[in-house]
């Protein structure tokens, strides 16, 4: 019997400590890169590994790092107004979304469910799927990011790893492939159409938008104005 106890007590220490330990490791790698630029993410290296199993050796997953200064205010505010418009006032969640996306797709407009700091923790550190377990994590890294960082990095961030076509990461990346030109001299109209492909970036194309990517962007851009233009970035000081 004592040594039925001592066992469990010794899978339940190794158990606590495993925990500890990538709690540990995670908060140290968000502080790194509260100040580092992220080379790469988890979405990207899933993208890229897949790519080399299935014998896609011409796949590259691409992204140019710049800082929040270097990208065109159109662009945060067109992420903002087309994936989470509560982004400068919740910490991580917005409970009331999922009921918000079922109401405003029933009105025909078009927004996502997972605010911008989940979304960046789970580019940023997860892997693709729908399981307890990663939602876990995600709830866990989402908390973490709103706590080191703050809203600026965590925008910062995600317009750098954000996926907006395939091997296309980044706000810059995708600013010299679709437009030919530098993110920070991005029009309103372009960080729309933008905005638009990332509920899909592989389903939706920005070189080739159809019907639904173009309504989305004009849906983004009617949303960029109502929530006051770039404005709105100097009152929640996103820019």
């Amino acid at each position: 019997m004592t040594s039925k106890k001592g066992f469990r007590y010794r899978v339940k220490r190794c158990f606590l400590l495993t925990v500890s330990g990538i709690i540990a490791m995670m908060i140290a790698v968000i502080l790194i890169f509260s100040v580092v630029p992220v080379p790469f993410s988890a979405v990207m290296a899933e993208r890229q590994v897949g790519a080399f199993v299935s014998g896609n050796t011409a796949y590259r997953a691409r992204s140019h790092w710049v800082s929040m200064s270097e990208i065109s205010p159109w662009m945060p505010l067109a992420v903002i107004a087309g994936e989470d418009q509560k982004f400068p006032e919740h910490w991580g969640f917005d409970f009331a979304a999922v009921q918000s996306v079922l109401d405003s797709r029933q009105r025909g407009e078009m927004r996502g469910a997972s605010t911008l700091s989940q979304q960046t923790a789970k580019n940023m550190f997860l892997w693709d799927g729908r399981s307890w377990l990663r939602k876990g994590l995600e709830a866990g890294l989402t908390v973490g990011l709103e706590t080191l960082w703050g809203k600026k990095r965590i925008l910062t961030v995600y317009l750098n790893i954000a996926e907006f076509g395939p091997g296309i990461f980044g706000v810059e990346m995708a600013s010299e492939t679709y437009f030919h030109k530098h993110a920070s001299q991005l029009t309103g109209q372009e960080a729309a159409l933008l905005a638009a492909v990332l509920p899909n970036p592989i389903i939706y194309h920005a070189s080739a938008p159809s019907a639904y990517v173009r309504g989305r962007q004009q849906w983004i851009s009617r949303q960029m104005e109502q929530l006051g233009g770039t404005g709105f970035l100097e009152k929640y000081h996103l820019y």
